[in-house]
């Protein structure tokens, strides 16, 4: 690539201004501008989870080659699954070497800070453009309410994913909207013989997902204001009894599950509801299969059903995008994370995943994959409602700790099953999360 046409781009992107954003979004500032000149020479590796939504891959390495044909800047993208994406970041973080530029999960970022490169103007340009950060991205990237350790990416939201017909059939003409119309609800379905099932196993989005709503529905919390561990309370026993209740409407197996398994479980029809991204609708509306296809239809979302303490406590997938200290290009990494969080690459890519990712920008609120299809919309707004792992603590090694180790989805898991009575998990949990809250 000659220097002219890289020139002539980065001329460009740094007189970008909020008239190139997304018709008709908000905007705090309308002279938002970048000025960044990536090293010569520059070549980038990222690491990313792999995708649950084929458009969600195409499109992202679509846009991939686009940042390397407008800057020269050759970019390898490696797709590891969630599980496996944390430790080779903490392994990155710890050697100092490996991938530029690695898409991380929750708050993996508070593990290493000191490790991270500071992305403040980026995201500061980027809020500015797009009509800022929703307040979760604050909590989980800037910590210090000062300097960003990561670009957000967005969240993949969990909501209910059910078959109409088999809720009906039980019957509820709606999905139920508090946890003691749910309870009944899968005793329903359970009696039927259509029953639900929802990950316990170490899933990274599933199972902390469905966890961390259930214990915080009832008043539960990791840690307090002061960063205390409450976990042992009253409020957790009363939310892993409950847990226990329902785990007796369960499926068998759920206790392994991992991030896939129920999505396979309810496009094979073992389950009639389980705590999904939008990504089961999306295979099934992409299926080969006839039976599979046929089964989109039939599948419809609700928001997570709101607990004793009265107000939405749901807890989604966040994922972020961190800039190691090691990279060599730091500035050609600021400049692709730039390139991916645009208009002109982030909407498509929204569209093409059907929404897979909800984004974590206010502008991107307006995308039309949210409203072309009614399935669509309870996953549009779960950054707005989401809370931030460690809640209601201070977000840090100590939260980013306590969740890598799944110490909620294994006190859920061991009371769920009666491996433990809920005060034992709960007690034991406890001083799982004082060793990482000691430090």
């Amino acid at each position: 690539m000659t220097q002219s046409p890289r020139r002539d781009f980065l001329k460009t992107s740094a007189g970008a201004t909020a008239g190139a954003a997304l018709a008709g979004a908000p905007a705090v500032h309308a002279q938002a501008t970048w000025s960044n000149q990536p090293e010569k020479g520059a070549k980038l590796r990222v690491l990313r989870w792999k995708r649950f939504v084929q458009g969600d891959e195409d499109v992202y390495l679509a846009n991939v080659r686009k940042f390397t044909e407008k800057t020269g800047i050759e970019v390898r993208v490696d797709h590891e699954s969630w599980e496996d994406v944390r430790p080779k970041a903490a392994v990155a973080a710890n050697v100092g070497s490996g991938p530029d530029i690695i898409l991380g999960t929750n708050d993996d970022a508070n593990l290493y800070p000191e490790k991270l490169v500071d992305v403040t103007d980026l995201a500061t340009y980027l809020g500015r453009k797009y009509g800022g950060w929703y307040p979760v991205c604050e909590q989980y990237l800037r910590p210090d309410g000062k300097k960003w350790i990561a670009i957000p990416l967005g969240a993949a939201g969990g909501a209910m994913v059910y078959r109409d017909s088999q809720i009906k059939a039980a019957g509820f003409q709606s999905f139920p909207r508090d946890t003691d119309g749910f309870l009944r609800l899968m005793k329903a379905l359970k009696d039927k013989g259509t029953p639900g099932g929802f990950a316990l196993g170490n899933a990274t989005g599933d199972a902390n997902g469905f966890c961390h709503w259930l214990i915080w529905a009832f008043g539960g919390k990791l840690a307090n204001e002061k960063n205390e561990v409450v976990l042992n309370s009253p409020e957790t026993i009363r939310a892993l009894d409950y847990a226990k209740e329902l785990y007796g409407t369960f499926v068998p197996g759920t206790l392994s599950w991992l991030d896939p398994n129920n999505n396979k479980a309810f496009l094979d029809g073992q389950i009639s509801v389980t705590n999904n991204g939008i990504s089961v609708y999306y295979a099934a509306k992409n299926s080969s299969d006839p039976k599979v296809k046929e089964l989109a239809s039939d599948i419809q979302h609700a928001n997570m059903p709101i607990g004793p303490v009265g107000v939405p406590t749901e807890f989604h997938l966040f994922f972020n995008q961190m800039i190691f200290r090691h990279t060599k290009y730091p500035k050609a990494a600021k400049e692709f994370l730039r390139f991916m969080m645009e208009e002109e690459q982030f909407s498509p890519w929204m569209k093409a995943s059907i929404g897979y990712v909800a984004q974590p920008l206010v502008a991107y609120e307006k995308n039309p994959i949210w409203t072309e299809d009614p399935k669509h919309t309870p996953y549009r707004d779960v950054m707005k409602q989401m809370r931030p792992a460690g809640y209601s603590g201070r977000l840090g090694y100590a939260s980013a700790g306590a969740t890598a180790d799944f110490i909620i989805v294994n006190m859920v898991a061991e009371a769920a099953s009666g491996k433990s009575t809920a005060k034992e998990a709960a007690e034991r949990a406890q001083k799982r999360a004082e060793r990482y809250y000691r430090v």
